[in-house]
């Protein structure tokens, strides 16, 4: 009889988890579609400098490394 019991209480939570959940999605702003490009657009231009400035250090320490060797 535990177990079933124990059973009923995790299902129990789970759906409450659920359903709590739901709920908490319910409260967000969800942002415009102007606001979702603004947004798309900054996070591309930001891995664009960061994938360059990566590059060109990379770039340099080979450079360096050559030097050396």
């Amino acid at each position: 009889m535990a177990f079933l019991a124990k059973l009923k209480q995790s299902f129990g939570t789970t759906f409450s988890f659920f359903s709590d959940s739901f709920a908490e999605l319910k409260k967000v702003r969800w942002p415009s579609r102007k606001e979702l490009t603004s947004y798309t657009l900054v996070v591309l231009f930001t891995i664009v400098l960061v994938t360059v400035y990566f590059w060109v250090l990379d770039i340099g320490i080979s450079e360096l490394v050559e030097l050396i060797v």
